[in-house]
């Protein structure tokens, strides 16, 4: 019977012979390919020869992809190999973004060190659990996902014999509270109050909390949105992407939005055109395609961070503390939900990919004519 052959990415016996004034190392190296080769390196000394070929085999074994992450490998390394990846099959900035708070955050600085062989189900659902206690459920559920990408690196390079991450206690998605939106009066009565405050005036949130009534729209899609997307004589609006805050980008009109359903075209209520022609008739000159309606001093982009900021301060001081951007979008879920709209309607108006989505988090396609504009036109603006 044959001597049995190497295993994949290993080395046999090194044996060292005198070779004129130096010293030759070799060993037969099983490649990635499979086939068994010979490898040699030279050393003025019997050791020095030995530490050249370990170190050839070193280098030859991170080659073969499937070596570069083994057990030993610490969490650390196989993180940013993992986001590299990730990087590079073209994730959106803001997903990215996400990811790399999550690492830098919660992930490297608890379990950076941990090696591969050392990841068991308990050790990462306990992470997990300290997570959801300390940050909450969403920043827990993020740091699952990253957490069972690297983890799925670490199995396809056999550094680990499953994904611990499938074995944890499941975090719960459910809405912690109940969806909030607004009555008609409650509308009414914090336009009125942001028409006069002067925190509101400052950033212009009268206007912006009319278009994202009128709409359902994200703030960061509303903010983001330009006249060229704005149709006046239809009262349409285009929502053709969102605008972000990038770390080492600063802010970033991400033209792309959340999902393919994202890309639509809004009827606007009657009074929400209303308010948008009268926006462009205050600019001079009548107002350019590619500017922002929500422009700042300087005709540029407003900071959805900033906005979000003014927000909570003058919904504060109208009495409305507690009430964010969000419910605006839950505001009109409810409103076209009362007018006996479909969930299919909803998700279209709100850029969902699925109307379950809409019903369940905000009742509490692509069309126009998704009956919001109607089911709108009740509020009188």
């Amino acid at each position: 019977m044959g001597r049995p052959p190497l295993e994949l990415g290993t080395a046999g016996k090194v044996r060292v012979y005198p070779s004129g004034d130096r010293f030759r190392a070799r060993t037969l190296y099983r490649d990635h390919d499979g086939r068994t080769r010979a490898v040699e390196r030279f050393g003025n000394t019997r050791g020095a020869a030995r530490q050249a070929l370990a170190a050839a085999i070193r280098d030859r074994a991170r080659h073969g992809d499937t070596a570069t992450i083994t057990p030993e490998s610490r969490l650390e390394v196989v993180a940013e190999h993992w986001f590299v990846r990730v990087t590079e099959a073209g994730r959106s900035p803001s997903t990215l973004q996400v990811y790399r708070d999550r690492l830098d955050s919660q992930v490297i600085p608890a379990l950076g060190n941990v090696r591969l062989r050392e990841l068991s189900v308990g050790l990462v659902d306990r992470h997990l659990d300290s997570v959801r206690i300390n940050h909450g459920n969403a920043v827990a559920k993020q740091t699952k996902s990253v957490l069972s990408g690297i983890c799925g690196v670490a199995t396809r390079h056999n550094a680990l014999a499953s994904n611990p991450c499938r074995d944890v206690s499941r975090i719960s998605t459910k809405p912690q509270k109940a969806p909030r939106s607004l009555s008609t009066a409650e509308i009414h009565s914090l336009l009125g109050f942001l028409a006069t405050d002067e925190i509101a005036c400052k950033y212009d949130l009268h206007d912006l909390v009319m278009l994202m009534v009128a709409t359902g729209l994200r703030i960061g899609e509303a903010i983001g949105v330009t006249w060229s997307a704005v149709n006046l004589v239809e009262g349409t609006v285009a929502v053709r992407g969102t605008l972000l805050r990038l770390k080492g980008a600063g802010l970033v009109l991400k033209p792309t939005p959340k999902s393919p359903s994202g890309e639509r075209v809004l009827q606007l209520p009657s009074w929400g055109t209303a308010m948008l022609q009268a926006r462009a008739d205050r600019v001079p000159g009548g107002p350019e395609g590619s500017e922002p309606v929500f422009a700042t001093t300087r005709g540029t982009f407003q900071d959805p961070s900033n906005a979000r900021r003014a927000m909570r301060i003058a919904f504060a001081a109208a009495g409305m503390e507690g009430v964010t951007s969000h419910v605006f979008r839950k505001t009109v879920a409810t409103l076209m939900d009362d007018a006996g709209l479909s969930a299919r309607q909803a998700a279209d108006q709100l850029g969902h990919a699925k109307p379950s989505m809409t019903a369940d988090v905000y009742y509490g396609r692509r069309s126009r004519a998704t009956g919001a504009a109607r089911a709108l036109e009740s509020l009188d603006l």
